[in-house]
């Protein structure tokens, strides 16, 4: 019963990495192109008619949008750098933990 639970430990660990990192990631990402349309709070745009007949709105962006969206982008950004150095801190015989608030490499 001992090995029961040591393994279902496990599983739920590798399950959380992979909702965070495999989904995630991207759906961070594509909040933050989301935002980077946000048009601002009573702005009107030029409407414009395309050849086939739709009407698109053409809106300046929102500050609070492009504020949103660069954090967004970076979180991206750190997640993908934390990978990498993961990877190549195994590498060169080194191991990234994260005993402070910020993530520091060790000797295995």
């Amino acid at each position: 019963m001992h090995n029961i639970a040591l393994a279902l430990e496990g599983a739920w660990k590798v399950l959380l990495a992979g909702l965070l990192l495999g989904a995630g990631l991207p759906a961070i990402f594509a909040l933050g192109i989301r935002s980077i349309g946000m048009p601002a709070p009573g702005a009107r745009g030029a409407t414009v008619t395309g050849t086939d007949g739709t009407t698109t709105t053409d809106a300046p962006t929102s500050t609070l949008g492009r504020a949103l969206a660069a954090l967004c982008f970076g979180l991206v950004l750190l997640g993908v750098a934390l990978g990498i150095t993961f990877i190549v801190a195994s590498g060169f015989g080194k191991q990234l933990v994260f005993e402070n608030v910020y993530p520091t490499l060790i000797d295995k």
